[in-house]
């Protein structure tokens, strides 16, 4: 049975959720994780990054 509600959010974001992420400067990558940074500023980083 197919999903039919997969990615729909995704295609609601600019660029369907897709960028440069800020730690780790890989580019077409999706930024889906937040990421709270030294500053206390909050960041769309990547999968390998959320953990950083």
């Amino acid at each position: 049975m197919a999903k039919k509600y997969r990615g729909k959010t995704l295609k609601k974001l600019p660029s369907n959720g897709r960028g440069e992420c800020p730690l780790c400067k890989k580019t077409r990558i999706k930024l889906l994780y937040p990421h709270r940074t030294e500053t206390n500023q909050l960041i769309q980083v990547c999968k390998n990054c959320r953990n950083k």
